[in-house]
Order: C-alpha cells, then sequence, then structure tokens
C-alpha cells in the first residue's frame, strides 16, 4: 500500500477506534457519576490533597468537572490519532523500501496433490 493509503486508513481507524474508547469511558463515567463514586472520589482527593484547615465535616472535596475530563480525553485522543497514524505511514514507508531491495514475500496457492 502507498503511504497517502495508509495515512487515510490510519486515520479513519484511530479515530474510530478513539471514539469507541470515548463514549465506553463516558458510559462508564456516567455510571459511576449515579452511583456517586465520583464525589466519594473527590472527598478522597480532599483528604489527600489538603492544603488548608479542615472543618469538623472534613476536608473540602476537590471538584472533577467530567466536560473538562471528556474534553482534555477527546484532544488527547485525536492527537494521539494523528501520532499512530504518522506512524503507520512510516512503518509503511520502510516496509515498501524494504520490499524494493529484498523484493517482497511472493505466495504461490494450488491445488493440493493427491
Amino acid at each position: 500500500m502507498g503511504p497517502w493509503s495508509v495515512l487515510k486508513f490510519s486515520l479513519l481507524f484511530y479515530f474510530c477506534l478513539m471514539l469507541i474508547i470515548w463514549v465506553a469511558l463516558a458510559i462508564i463515567y456516567l455510571v459511576l457519576s449515579a452511583a456517586g463514586a465520583i464525589d466519594a472520589l473527590a472527598r478522597i482527593l480532599g483528604e489527600i490533597f489538603a492544603n488548608g484547615p479542615t472543618s469538623t465535616r472534613g476536608a473540602t472535596p476537590i471538584p472533577i468537572d467530567g466536560v473538562k475530563v471528556f474534553t482534555y480525553l477527546f484532544v488527547a485522543g485525536c492527537v494521539f490519532t494523528v501520532i499512530w497514524s504518522l506512524v503507520n505511514v512510516f512503518v509503511a514507508f520502510i516496509y515498501n523500501l524494504i520490499s524494493d531491495v529484498v523484493g517482497g514475500i511472493e505466495v504461490t496457492l494450488g491445488d493440493p496433490q493427491r
């Protein structure tokens, strides 16, 4: 395959894979949020990273903003999509160079002899 074909296919493949993982993480986040685990995590992080005085109710919870987290995850996923697509183009380019020098691999399929 040519590098341009590899780039187009890789971009599409990795973007779809990123979207699948992103949606799965969003569903998991929503389930954990409905169960109260995100609020419990915010309280635990507030206890661990408390930098001010604590009241009788404990430390102030550190808020977890799901929109900001998933925005950063989406941007990071897009960046990694481009990076891994470029890695695939580089590998395809190297493979094409090596197969030009070596001659590639030829596979001949035939009927089995009886």
